[in-house]
């Protein structure tokens, strides 16, 4: 049976480790090691790991000092599995994932690298699902990856994929940049390799749990874009163009209604916000079916509002600054 290394890294968060290996020990299918990468954390996970080490094959690193990708990377090279899967620590896999992954990469021995979609689980407090929402609905552009209907051309995520150890001995593994694991996706098929949407293959991911972190975190990826059209001319997509879009959208609303106003315009200005209203009752509509929930609604549309002016602030941002290329191409020449 094909052994699979599961790489996970993590930095401060022992309750959300413990509830990842929890679920590992849930597998129907059991034939995968575990390896812990973790940083200099404060809060180590190390006494975690152990209280799991008779129930699991798992491997615990401390390796301080170190970046994600520089543990990610160490992993799969002392892994000892065909295929290494990654995950964040803020997942919690289903009962059948590794059964679900072995009997697709049967099926279609071709691939070389999948990637799976994310889910909210019914233990996720009500910003978490607020969030999930935002991040993977097609009213934020969120969905779009998930819901592509051509599997084929899916660029996996770190949170939940699968590379074979041929392929990334072949790549490289990951750079220490913004977007590492975008950029990683692009370069398996660059170098041409095959890499696949695994539907079935879904994981609960817990993401950020607090809205600062939430809009860091979406910021980053918004500036993270850009660099990744330097890297790799020609990826830019019209979706990556929206949450931009959106900003300059609201911007040039606000402006007109406020110009409206100076000017004596009745209360038919008013008539200008349609489109925002329209858009709003519509994510509170389709999260409301989703979640079955008016307050989880209600906070999706908040979540919705940070994530595409988080990324669309970044993106605009880094067009004028530059400054994510500039801290990126310090870090790779200390590399």
């Amino acid at each position: 049976m094909k052994l699979f290394s599961i790489i996970v890294p993590v930095y401060n968060r022992p309750d959300e480790m413990s509830e990842l290996l929890e679920s590992l020990t849930h597998q129907t299918d059991k034939g995968f090691e575990i390896l812990v990468l973790e940083d200099g954390s404060s809060l180590p996970c190390d006494a975690v790991c152990k209280r799991y080490e008779d129930k699991l094959d798992l491997h615990y690193y401390f390796m301080p000092g170190t970046g994600r990708s520089e543990r990610r990377n160490y992993g799969m090279s002392h892994a000892k599995g065909e295929w290494c899967i990654l995950f964040d620590s803020d997942v919690i896999v289903p009962p059948q994932y590794i059964a679900t992954v072995r009997a697709e990469l049967a099926k279609q021995p071709e691939i070389d690298c999948y990637g799976g979609p994310d889910a909210a689980d019914d233990s996720f407090n009500d910003v978490q699902k607020a969030i999930n929402y935002s991040m993977t609905s097609i009213m934020t552009t969120g969905g779009i990856r998930g819901a592509m209907k051509n599997k084929d051309k899916f660029s996996p995520r770190s949170f939940n994929m699968g590379i074979s150890k041929k392929c990334f001995e072949a790549v490289g593994g990951y750079k220490n940049i913004i977007s590492e694991d975008i950029d990683l996706s692009m370069r398996i098929k660059e170098a041409g390799f095959k890499t696949r949407l695994i539907s079935e293959a879904y994981v609960y991911h817990k993401r950020r749990v607090d809205w600062k972190k939430f809009f860091r975190q979406v910021n980053t990826f918004g500036k993270g874009r850009i660099l990744l059209n330097e890297l790799h001319p020609g990826s830019m997509k019209i979706v990556h163009l929206m949450p931009a879009a959106f900003v300059v959208g609201h911007l040039a609303l606000a402006l007109a209604l406020a110009l409206a106003l100076i000017l004596g315009a009745g209360w038919w200005s008013l008539l200008l916000l349609a489109p925002i209203g329209l858009y709003v009752l519509g994510i509170f509509c389709e999260s409301l079916i989703k979640n079955k929930s008016v307050k989880i609604a209600l906070m999706s549309i908040w979540a919705a509002y940070i994530q595409l002016f988080g990324y669309g602030l970044g993106f605009l941002g880094e067009c004028f600054t530059h400054k994510a290329r500039k801290a990126n191409q310090e870090q790779m020449y200390r590399q």
